[in-house]
């Protein structure tokens, strides 16, 4: 059966490889882009299939108003792909202020503006899926992408507790973590403006090896394949789809380190807790 789909940053990347290939097996498509003159082409050959609503997501009002649109619009959305974002790339200290709040008001507050705007929407038809795009980045860090990684860990802890609350309604949230990947992300990087400080240290490594001959392995077509295989699933969505080799390593050695530091400082959490004899003299 064909489905509906709302997905953002749909003009580029992984959010146009999505709905191309969901508009050639038969589903619609909404597709949310700052100008609603995005995918010229795409519009021009499935011109009763996709339709663009213009959304920008620094703005909540204007998120609300185009999902609100993306809606009306249809007697049903089944799958809202939060897919719209960016990079940072350079040390914390670097960053100007105008840097921080624009990447957190389009990666992290956006985010959430599109996901509550969506819920109401998908509670009053009984039920729905979202995917929300996050990254690697979302479970683990490297030097230089700190502002990135707190949007990232941001979204990441908001979509676990939504998927608490709207799970009594139909709602099923996943967040897909994709590793790095041949589209245009490295290239759309924003930066900041290199202090000589962080020249050699972890943060200044990793720019100038971003710019030189590093292999991307992932594959965005066989990311986009995974997504759509998601949404179709029969059966509950798994909390987390993580994509690309790399960042299956990275997170399971990650999440490894993180326990085997938690095992380690056990003790001392337990003894922070009243003892049972002193609890029950309270």
């Amino acid at each position: 059966m064909a489905k509906t789909w709302l997905i953002t940053g749909v003009s580029s990347g992984l959010g146009r490889l999505l709905a191309e290939k969901a508009l050639i097996r038969g589903d619609r498509v909404a597709g949310a882009s700052r100008s609603e003159g995005a995918l010229p082409d795409l519009r021009a050959r499935y011109p009763e299939r996709l339709r663009i609503v213009a959304m920008d997501l620094k703005d909540q009002s204007s998120v609300r108003a185009a999902v609100d649109r993306a809606f009306a619009a249809s007697a049903r959305i089944d799958i809202v792909v939060s897919n719209a974002g960016y990079g940072l790339l350079g040390a914390a200290e670097e960053a100007g202020d105008a840097q921080v709040r624009d990447i957190i008001d389009t990666n992290l507050i956006g985010s959430i503006a599109l996901i509550r705007a969506a819920l109401p929407h998908l509670r009053s038809q009984g039920g729905g899926r979202i995917l929300q795009v996050s990254s690697e980045g979302g479970q683990i860090a490297y030097p230089a992408f700190s502002l990135y990684h707190a949007t990232k860990w941001g979204i990441e802890g908001f979509v676990e507790s939504v998927a608490q609350e709207a799970a009594p309604f139909g709602i099923e949230l996943t967040l897909v973590e994709p590793g790095p990947a041949r589209t245009g992300f490295g290239g759309n990087l924003a930066r900041t403006k290199p202090l000589a400080a962080y020249e050699g240290t972890p943060a200044g490594r990793i720019r100038e090896a971003l710019g030189g001959s590093w292999v991307i392995k992932g594959d965005p077509e066989r990311m986009t394949d995974a997504m759509i295989r998601l949404a179709d699933q029969h059966g509950p969505l798994p909390k987390r789809l993580v994509l690309g080799a790399e960042a299956y390593a990275g997170i399971r050695r990650t999440l490894g380190g993180r326990i085997e530091e938690l095992d380690r400082q056990k003790d001392v959490a337990v003894a922070a807790d009243f003892t049972d004899e002193e609890l029950a003299r309270l």
